[in-house]
C-alpha cells in the first residue's frame, strides 16, 4: 500500500535542470573496390555493377574501364554493413558464374 502522505510523493516545483548532452558519430564509411582479373568477362563486370550498385549503364561502362585499365574500379562508399553485403553479393553472383572476380572494402 502506497501511504497517503504529501511528502512521500515526488515533487515538481516547475524548475528542472538537464545537462544531458547526446554526441552522435556519423557512422563510418566504407569504399567497395572491385579488382581486375584476367577471366572475368567485361560484360559480367557491367551487369554486375548494373545489378548490385544500381549503376546506370554509362556510370557501370566508366567503373568497369577503371578496373581494367588501372587493376580496380571503385563501386561506391556505404556504412559498413552495407559495404560487406555488396562485396558478399559480388563474390555470389561470380562464383554461381563460374569466374574469379574478387571485391573489397577498405574505410575511407
Amino acid at each position: 500500500m502506497v501511504p497517503d502522505d504529501e511528502n512521500t510523493l515526488p515533487r515538481y516545483d516547475g524548475d528542472t535542470e538537464t545537462d544531458t548532452f547526446v554526441y552522435l558519430d556519423e557512422p563510418a564509411m566504407f569504399r567497395v573496390i572491385l579488382h581486375n582479373d584476367h577471366y572475368t568477362t567485361m560484360d559480367f563486370v557491367v551487369e554486375v555493377l548494373m545489378e548490385i550498385f544500381q549503376k546506370p549503364a554509362a556510370e557501370a561502362m566508366k567503373i568497369m574501364m577503371n578496373v581494367h585499365r588501372h587493376g580496380h574500379g571503385v563501386c561506391g562508399v556505404y556504412t559498413y554493413d552495407i559495404a560487406v553485403t555488396k562485396v558478399n553479393r559480388v563474390h555470389a553472383m561470380a562464383k554461381s558464374r563460374g569466374y574469379p572476380l574478387k571485391s573489397s572494402y577498405e574505410r575511407v
